[in-house]
């Protein structure tokens, strides 16, 4: 089994070696190691895209809108992902973003998994039935993991989720009570055993 150090390695070399500069190369790098830490295919993915890449001459996403619509062939997932990520502490006040058909888009999803650490709110992301939600780029929940390849995301939906609590008030309050039995109230000897200096002083 292959580690995720040679999986980020290698995914950047390739990525060089397919056109990409080294900058872009070491995101897709950090990408590919996240999706196969999530078992989401990202070596299949990738060796996928760059057969068809340089044939297909995928459009170049720049700046990224609440609707994103293709004039000809599909967005390129990582120009469209990097460009996603750089522009998202504005584009979340749009609370939802769409994009007609990218290429590959499971290419696309961890710049979307690594914008919710950025903006520090979970991300929803829908690429048609498909749908995945992103933690701060520490977990990813979906009711399609392991599907192998996606050629085309034709309906790719991005959803900011606001942050609220899991739970109500009341379930806090009798929580919290309870918690407050492991509470000890300060005497005179815990005082003087607490942190600080003592009676004496040794310099």
């Amino acid at each position: 089994m292959k580690s995720l150090s040679e999986i980020e390695t290698v995914s950047k070399r390739s990525s060089k070696a397919a056109g990409f500069s080294w900058g872009i190369a070491e995101e897709v790098g950090k990408n590919i190691r996240i999706l196969e830490l999530f078992g989401l295919g990202g070596i299949k993915n990738l060796n996928y895209y760059f057969r068809v890449r340089n044939k297909r001459n995928f459009e170049k996403l720049h700046l990224v809108s609440n609707e994103n619509k293709t004039a000809k062939l599909e967005f390129c997932p990582i120009i469209a992902g990097l460009n996603f990520l750089d522009q998202v502490r504005s584009l979340e006040i749009l609370n939802e973003i769409i994009f007609e058909k990218i290429a590959y888009p499971l290419l696309f999803l961890p710049f979307v998994s690594r914008a919710s650490e950025v903006i520090g709110k979970k991300i929803q992301l829908k690429i048609d039935n498909r749908v995945f939600l992103l933690n701060y780029n520490n977990s990813i929940y979906s009711n399609s993991l392991n599907e192998g390849i996606v050629e085309v995301g034709n309906n790719v939906l991005i959803k900011f989720q606001e942050n609220k609590d899991s739970f109500e008030e009341n379930e806090w309050r009798e929580l919290y009570k309870l918690s407050e039995n492991t509470f000890v109230e300060e005497s005179d000897s815990l005082k003087q055993d607490g942190a600080g200096a003592g009676l004496t002083d040794n310099d």
